[in-house]
């Protein structure tokens, strides 16, 4: 099938052999049915790119589908397909699963295998990158995840029994007030006060409100630890490294110039991203700073959340954006992106529409390895809020 990753220079290149999860898939019975569209080297959360051109929504097609793995939550909105794959290094895999209201799981970082995908993360990157289960249905993410982690499925915890009444439920409405990211809207926060509710009215639990500070931090401390040297003092891989692959070295500089006239056969998000990455290298000492604050984080969050612990938090500040939008907050994506450098398990549940009949939805969060918990939560909820709406039904 092809890989392109929506880069011109690839678009004839076809992968030579699966990635190992597609691998797992076929071999317990799955059957690909095609590769969907992502966002140029899948770095941005809107799913367009000089290859394959613009993936829309299917609740709103003036709307974004998220990225990277934008084009898999559209299909599996649309009914086109049950189940998929996505890759999350920033919220690749949950975006998706938000503005098409489906569900998506982030695993616990290092059980499933990221062999044989392009891009591929290198040095501390690969602590960040996690492939997971996509799904139109809650039922669908476990035995799949089963599947794709294979002999590392233990580690996850699935076969213990979940007792929901016993789950320790945190929540937290935002991240504190960032500068860099939109306010949540009223929307996404009053169908999280609705979860909180219900779980306390039929569950019998107490929800904990909590705030924990450095969450306020969220993207400095993303862009900080992708940019982060190796355990070997190795620089991460320059994103213009990767535009340049099958071509001739990228000038972010001189692609800018060239895109304001037409002429670059490179998206602006990704011209943009290399503009930055520049940037982000000059200033060691605050990067060094960051990194110790995300580490902090870390294990703030492990024993918050504990062995029996689950984190209520909003997926997105919006619901899925209009085309373009998210080049005016590009850093809405911090909400998820701090996960996956904390390494911890994120299920991404649907919550019914909006009065404007977009998604709404969730995260669900839990210490490692306990990918059980977030799970049986997420299949719960289903039952409780209907799960995945058919688009156009509402």
């Amino acid at each position: 099938m092809p890989n392109t990753s929506g880069l011109v220079n690839r678009r004839d290149v076809i992968a030579t052999c699966d990635a190992t999860v597609v691998s797992r898939l076929k071999q317990a019975g799955a059957i690909p049915l095609g590769v969907t569209n992502c966002s140029e080297l899948c770095m941005w959360y809107e799913s367009s790119n000089r290859v394959y051109g613009r993936t829309n929504n299917p609740y709103d097609l003036q709307r974004i589908v998220g990225g990277s793995s934008g084009g898999e939550g559209g299909v599996l909105a649309a009914a086109c397909s049950v189940i998929g794959v996505g890759s999350d290094i920033g919220g690749s895999i949950r975006m998706p699963a938000f503005f098409n209201g489906v569900f998506g799981h982030k695993p616990t970082t290092g059980v499933v295998p990221n062999d044989g995908q392009f891009p591929i993360a290198l040095g501390a990157r690969t602590s960040f990158l996690c492939t997971g289960p996509m799904c139109r249905y809650a039922e669908d993410l476990e035995p799949m995840l089963r599947v794709m982690a294979g002999p590392g499925v233990h580690k996850l915890k699935l076969n213990e029994k979940v007792s929901l009444e016993k789950i320790r439920f945190l929540c937290m409405d935002h991240d504190g007030g960032s500068v860099f990211v939109s306010p949540v809207d009223k929307e996404i926060l009053q169908a999280q006060k609705k979860v909180v509710e219900y779980l306390e009215r039929d569950l019998g639990v107490q929800v904990q409100r909590v705030s924990v500070h450095k969450m306020k931090y969220s993207f400095q401390i993303w862009l900080a630890m992708m940019s982060s040297m190796d355990s070997d003092g190795q620089d991460a891989q320059l994103f213009t490294d990767l535009l340049a692959d099958h071509g001739k070295p990228v000038w972010p500089l001189w692609e800018l110039m060239k895109w304001l006239v037409g002429m670059s056969s490179h998206t602006f998000p990704a011209i943009a991203l290399g503009l930055t990455e520049k940037l982000v290298k000059l200033n060691r000492g605050a990067n060094a700073k960051l990194v110790s604050m995300g580490k902090s984080l870390q294990a703030e969050m492990e024993t918050l959340l504990g062995p029996d612990g689950v984190l209520l938090y909003p997926p997105h500040p919006t619901v899925a954006p209009r085309h373009h939008s998210p080049l005016c907050m590009p850093f809405n994506f911090a909400y998820t992106a701090i996960f996956n450098v904390l390494g911890l398990p994120v299920t991404q549940c649907p919550l019914g529409l909006s009065s404007e009949g977009l998604p709404l939805g969730i995260q669900l969060v839990a210490a490692s390895y306990n990918d059980h918990l977030t799970l049986a939560v997420a299949r719960y909820l289903e039952e409780a809020f209907g799960g995945w709406v058919l688009p156009g039904k509402a």
